[in-house]
């Protein structure tokens, strides 16, 4: 692992569960943003990390997104992936040609100097809809109103409107690219859907998915249809071939009741925990929507391991 200016080795610290003492890796909080997407971790994505394996061969994150875990934890070994073009051919350029990705950016910034930046905005999205593309994208989803981007499920079409802070600079974004591109430079990026790319996890691998589902809106981001049953199924067979998989889940409770019904098979994770609540905790998964106190929390973390 990497922290934003060179190298960083694993450290291990020790934490209690309910069956005792338990090894787990601690990683530094990685602040450095290069997307903004919905449902972005990268606020918490070192307290995720810190339930992975202690030891484990590849990364795989089948689910990118915006990659705030894939960035925080900056393996050795990754595999990242996604069915999403646009943003696979940012991620791809981000690796490959790091210059490439900044002129997009610069590009785009600099005509919003030159007129009024709404205006500029939606001729972009305007081009982006007509032919999505990485390179309209990466400029949108910085400059988009809230960080929120959103697509009609329908046709793909995006409709966010332009925000009102300005975006980052072109030196700003220069910045986090190089950061970026240094802390990924061990993985391997690939369009494709989940099912493929949790098939090629090998035995002792790490598997962490953040699909697009919640409770109030399956679908955040494309025309795309999502099962859960189905991704549970996939989860089932990594189990079965050795692959440990975590799953984050729109895990919000309220009085200690779950608030969503997860069609959650027993017997398929092992533990559960709760992130993002000021405090990371931890206990054996239980079904039948237990909990683990009157709390409110945000993110649910389900374990295989």
């Amino acid at each position: 692992m990497r922290s934003a200016g060179g190298k960083m080795p694993r450290q291990q610290t020790l934490m209690f569960d309910e069956g005792g003492l338990r090894q787990t890796v601690v990683v530094e909080p990685f602040k450095l943003q290069l997307l903004k997407w919905i449902g972005n971790k990268q606020r918490f994505a070192h307290e995720i990390i810190s339930f992975f394996p202690v030891r484990f061969g590849a990364y795989h994150e089948p689910f990118l997104g915006s990659g705030a875990v894939l960035g925080t934890l900056a393996p050795r070994h990754g595999f990242a992936s996604d069915c999403f073009s646009p943003l696979m051919q940012i991620w791809r350029t981000l690796h490959d040609s790091p210059e490439t990705l900044k002129r997009w950016y610069t590009d785009r910034w600099n005509r919003t100097q030159k007129s009024a930046k709404v205006d500029v905005y939606e001729e972009i999205k305007a081009s982006y809809n007509a032919h999505p593309n990485g390179a309209d994208l990466v400029f949108l989803c910085r400059a988009c109103y809230g960080g929120v981007v959103r697509f009609r499920k329908a046709d793909g079409f995006m409709s966010t409107p332009c925000g009102v802070h300005d975006p980052v600079t072109p030196s700003s974004f220069a910045k986090r690219v190089d950061v970026w591109n240094r802390r990924t430079s061990g993985v391997t990026f690939r369009e494709m859907e989940y099912e493929q790319a949790m098939r090629e996890a090998q035995p002792g691998d790490v598997v962490y998915c953040d699909p697009p589902y919640s409770h109030t809106q399956a679908i955040l981001y494309g025309a795309q249809s999502f099962s859960l049953r189905h991704l549970l199924n996939v989860i089932s067979d990594c189990k079965r071939r050795g692959v440990y998989v975590a799953l984050s889940i729109d895990g919000t409770k309220k009085s200690g009741k779950l608030n969503c019904d997860l069609p959650i098979p027993d017997g398929l994770f092992e533990r559960e925990a709760f992130v993002n609540c000021g405090r990371s905790m931890l206990r054996r998964f239980q079904m039948n929507g237990e909990t683990l106190e009157e709390e409110v929390v945000a993110d649910r973390l389900l374990l295989t391991f």
